[in-house]
């Protein structure tokens, strides 16, 4: 094809065929009739259509085009159905006379027609974000489909193809002319010109052959796996299929990625990473690649701006273009030293290290080994108690440490705790790529290499042709362009005789680029390889260590035994918490909103000295005699209703409720337990086996013990009765079940249950339920035990105990989690002679449960609820919290209900608010994306659809309104 014919072809509108029209191709040429609908397209005019069972493609261009380039698509097509393990593509479907194209003529135009099968799947293109995991699967799917076609050919692929991206230079000078706006102009021609100035030198050596060239978010299908993620996995168009740069085809992808990135250039490299791993690339690939997605934004840009003003009632086309803005303005924004440092680092390959061996010393005075570095780090120890969010607090612990041995310096590389953002949906900017140095003043500091001077304001750059060394702190009385000799003075660090000055030390390779002091996580290997580490000039000392959190994750899974499962596929590694706030060791802050254990908050300066306080004096069991723990039970029976005084202190809720159950055995002298079906209660052999939840234990329905009664959850929002009235159609099923087991003679040892719904996220139970399964129970002497593990000790706010909110007393009460906040701490809280009924089987204790640590523990954890408010505080910022979700429902349908009171909710999902059908996948995406705004939330319920809210009790409103806020963002990122 001539330049001309391609320039002609750029100026086409699509096919004017109406959907009349399309309806009579497809009846005429095909036997088909059904229910049309259009689809979207630059140049051609597509048409789906629903017959019957099926659903088929028309595909419809100008006459323009060359059959045989369909042909080649077609014939791709066929190629790819016939490789095992290729991509999903639609069936070529040929019309009644057997042919694949058509020729049709309507009001004297002619048109190449089509008929392709319809590809199922869920799109990418609407979609806000991308999670990392769809991002992989798309750059997989783009390497799986370049590998099948490696070897296919077709006189159809040497085409002259506006999208190419080896004639990406001289389209664009086409495209412009369109453009009226000069500034827009301008900005996309030098954008071009700089592109091709990167790709030009590396051309020759990109390999050739038969490329998709279109593998974007528009053109491909999904379904979503287990975490509810979308992954590409059929590709669904063709018509842009030539012979042409491999690497292309992946700039290509990657640059339809960029209008999901939330302005962040970076978020192409799990596409790149997973596409080396499938169909390796080579240096020279790696390196074209980023110009090359600037050379297709552009493209994309001009083009879209172009066909608007040919055919302005394109849909399609003016419903792309924000999207394309958007993927322009990413791709010019980023500085692509560093982007092509990050692709090569994504594919494994390193940027050559810095030559420093001939370098002279930067501070001669000063001996590396007399550098003390500071530990900045979310593990460093001088760090406690959110002392690392007050001002300047990296300068205070640098001159403290200055001032104790003469010289400390800040470690480049190390993820800064004290450049955490609290409350923030985007990781920090905490990636240190400098060091700072605390010093006496009037120290000297002289060059480390030949060079020349630049000062931009007070900053001072040594440049050289390699390297530029970036330095604040001195006094320097050199001027702006002198030269300046190895090991010549510089000047002397800034400040008055007999005090410490600071310096701040970073090397640079671009000389033209004042480079950021700190980089995002994801983005740090890239910023690291432009600007090297400056120990050499310092101490070794002066460079953290890199955590690999990957490594760590699999020495666990070698030891940790695999039942022990993780949070998140791919977890963060967690190494501080305080408040409701955790940390990872990327300095990144998370707002926990599931960690119930630690109801007071992480790191409580006053439990933490308590602790430390009795276990420097004593700790043993319980079977000696101290203070603690008879003040610790006496606290605890005070808490209790009149009459259960007597107190059993143990390790866990899975032991409390264990000990629960063996009672109700010894003082009836019978077996059988009535439950609740989807509960949880513990792991223990007896707590597991009134454990029914199918979500913690898939056989559970089928695996329990002759003496385990399970009764049908009264599930107010999706059991059989619904509606705060149901109770009385839920008790009668306990009726029927207890009076068969009347019937048999077998007598009833008890009942247990969480007198709020907790392991289905906080749903309340029927009002008076438990009265008349407590009464029914009893009639038979049996006890009544309630689980107060989950949803008890003032989490649910309006009441200390959950059972306060049935309006009944039980003759057993079981207590963990959060009266230890984290220290392994459990309690039976019964009636004296339930107690001593025990005794017929022998004494008990518990080695940790009533020790003096745990006892302190235990008194501190309830002094600091009173003495701080917290069942008040979850009582007004639960109920604000609970406010704000139920507002959420009216935006968004996937809310099926908001459960739940105080500090203890849950939000649950559901796809249609009729029949109640589980939101499982999305539920999952949900966390996923929480957690990459900063929120750590799990699914609970039998059907994984529920998000259990149950964040430590000092919770604050702020807090509460960010979990809404990232909540629906997540949601709308869903759409």
């Amino acid at each position: 094809m001539t330049d001309a014919a391609l320039v002609n072809r750029m100026q086409l509108p699509r096919p004017d065929i109406t959907p009349e029209e399309a309806a009579e191709i497809l009846q005429a040429h095909y036997g088909l009739a059904g229910t049309l609908s259009e689809l979207g397209s630059q140049q051609d005019r597509n048409y789906r259509i629903d017959a019957g069972d099926n659903s088929y493609v028309l595909k419809i261009c100008r006459a323009e085009y060359d059959a045989v380039e369909l042909e080649a698509q077609n014939a791709a097509i066929r190629h790819l159905l016939a490789k095992p393990d290729a991509p999903r593509v639609p069936n070529v479907v040929p019309a009644l006379n057997g042919r694949d194209i058509l020729t049709i003529t309507l009001r004297e135009q002619d048109y190449l027609v089509r008929l392709l099968s319809y590809l199922p799947g869920q799109s990418l293109t609407r979609r806000k974000h991308l999670p990392a995991g769809s991002t992989s699967a798309l750059g997989a799917l783009s390497a799986r489909l370049a590998r099948d076609l490696a070897d296919f050919e077709h006189p159809g692929l040497q085409r002259n193809l506006q999208w190419d991206l080896r004639r990406a230079g001289p389209v664009a000078v086409q495209l412009l002319s369109a453009i009226t706006d000069h500034e827009a102009r301008d900005r996309i021609a030098k954008a071009m010109v700089a592109a091709v100035k990167r790709i030009q030198p590396l051309a020759g050596a990109l390999r050739v052959q038969p490329v998709h060239h279109d593998v974007t978010d528009d053109n491909v299908v999904c379904h979503p796996d287990a975490h509810g993620q979308p992954i590409p996995d059929g590709v669904i168009d063709f018509g842009d299929i030539i012979q042409g740069w491999l690497v292309g085809d992946l700039a290509v992808t990657c640059a339809s990625l960029l209008h999901h990135a939330e302005g962040d250039p970076f978020a192409i490299l799990p596409a790149v990473r997973a596409y080396h791993a499938v169909y390796p690339l080579e240096e020279a690939e790696l390196k074209a690649l980023w110009p090359l997605i600037v050379a297709r934004a552009v493209i994309l840009a001009a083009s879209s701006e172009r066909q608007l003003a040919i055919d302005p009632e394109n849909d399609y086309v003016r419903g792309n273009l924000d999207h394309e803005r958007q993927i322009f303005d990413v791709a010019t924004g980023a500085n692509p030293e560093v982007m092509e440092a990050a692709i090569l680092r994504a594919a494994g390959l390193d940027t050559p290290p810095l030559a420093t061996d001939g370098w002279s010393a930067l501070l001669p005075d000063i001996a590396p080994d007399a550098i003390a570095a500071v530990d900045l780090s979310a593990t460093s120890p001088l760090f406690s108690d959110g002392n690392w969010l007050k001002p300047d607090m990296d300068w205070r612990l640098l001159a403290k440490e200055a001032i104790a041995s003469g010289t400390a310096a800040t470690r480049y590389g190390e993820f800064r705790l004290s450049r955490a953002e609290l409350l923030a949906m985007a990781p920090p900017q905490n990636f240190a790529l400098h060091s700072d140095v605390c010093l006496p003043a009037g120290t000297t500091v002289t060059a480390p290499f030949a060079g020349h001077i630049q000062w931009d304001g007070q900053h001072l750059v040594l440049t050289s042709e390699a390297v530029s060394l970036h330095l604040d702190g001195i006094d320097c009385a050199l001027e702006d362009g002198a030269a300046i000799e190895q090991g010549a003075i510089i000047g002397t660090i800034a400040g008055e005789a007999s005090t410490v000055g600071g310096l701040r030390v970073q090397l640079c390779r671009l000389p033209s680029l004042v480079p950021p002091l700190f980089a995002a996580a994801h983005q740090a290997e890239g910023w690291a390889a432009v600007c090297p580490s400056p120990a050499a000039l310092l101490s070794p000392t002066c460079e953290a260590p890199r955590e690999d959190g990957a490594a760590l994750l699999a020495r666990r899974a070698a030891h940790f035994a695999r039942p022990q499962k993780h949070y998140y596929q791919t977890p963060p590694q967690i190494e501080r918490g305080w408040r409701e706030f955790l940390f990872d060791v990327e300095g990144r802050a998370y707002l926990d909103m599931v960690n119930n254990v630690t109801m007071l908050g992480h790191a409580h300066p006053r439990l933490t000295a308590a602790i430390e306080r009795q276990w420097s004096r004593l700790n043993t069991n319980s079977r000696f005699h101290y203070a603690a723990v008879t003040e610790f039970s006496e606290r605890l029976a005070a808490l209790a209703p009149e009459g259960l005084d007597s107190v059993f202190l143990v390790n866990s809720g899975s032991e409390a409720n264990d000990l629960a159950i063996r009672l109700a055995w010894a003082h009836t002298g019978k077996r059988n337990m009535l439950c609740l079906l989807e509960a949880y209660h513990g792991w223990t052999l007896a707590s597991d086996a009134v454990s029914t939840s199918i979500a913690d234990n898939p056989q559970a329905l089928t695996t329990r013990p002759d003496w385990v009664h399970p009764v049908v959850s009264p599930n107010t929002y999706r059991g059989p009765f619904r509606g705060p009235h149901s109770g009385p159609d839920y008790v009668a099923g306990v009726t029927t079940l207890l009076q068969a087991i009347d019937e048999r003679g077998e007598g009833l040892a008890g009942f247990i249950a969480e007198p709020v719904y907790g392991n289905a996220g906080g749903i309340a139970l029927p009002r008076g339920y438990l009265a008349e399964v407590y009464a029914a129970v009893r009639e038979r002497g049996g006890l009544c035990i309630a689980d107060e593990v989950q949803v008890g000790y003032g989490r649910l706010g309006h009441h200390f105990w959950s059972f306060e909110s049935q309006e009944v007393v039980p003759d057993i009460i079981t207590i963990a989690k959060g009266m230890g906040n984290g220290h392994p701490l459990g309690a039976v809280i019964t009636r004296r002679d339930i107690a001593e009924s025990l005794e017929k089987e022998g004494y008990f204790f518990s080695s940790a449960g009533g020790s003096p640590v745990s006892s302190v523990v235990g008194l501190t954890v309830l002094d600091i609820i009173r003495d701080e408010g917290l069942q008040e505080n979850a009582r007004t910022v639960g109920d604000h919290l609970k406010a704000g979700l139920i507002a959420l429902m009216e935006r968004f349908a996937l809310i099926g209900a908001v459960h739940g009171t105080g500090l203890y909710l849950g939000v649950e999902f559901v796809r249609n608010r009729e029949t109640l059908t589980p939101a499982t996948e999305e539920t999952a995406a949900i966390c996923d994306r929480l957690l990459d705004l900063g929120v750590i939330m799990q699914p609970t319920g039998d059907h994984l659809n529920v998000l259990k809210i149950k964040p430590p009790l000092c919770l604050s409103q702020d807090s509460a309104d960010f979990f809404v806020q990232a909540l629906e963002k997540a949601l709308e990122d869903a759409v």
